[in-house]
């Protein structure tokens, strides 16, 4: 499933939906994340991956080293406010 959203737009994720923000345009992307929690979390799949036996996500995923080797291995800076 996918939502394209425009300047303006507002939209809501559920809980139990892994997701991810993607910046298609060409000017910064400032957005606003909220939570029904008194503390920030972020879960990066980026991380996550590069923590993992390289061994396991390529048979899980059916990708080649090369492909691996490719996936960021910092997760992207979201600074709470």
């Amino acid at each position: 499933m996918r939502w394209d959203f425009r300047e303006g737009n507002a939209g809501c994720v559920k809980k139990p939906l892994l997701h991810y923000i993607e910046n298609t345009g060409d000017t910064d992307l400032v957005f606003l994340e909220m939570f029904k929690a008194d503390r920030f979390q972020d879960f990066s799949f980026s991380v996550w991956l590069a923590r993992t036996p390289p061994e396991l996500v390529m048979a899980h995923l059916h990708i080649d080293k090369a492909t691996l080797d490719a996936i960021p291995r910092e997760a992207p800076l979201i600074t709470p406010i």
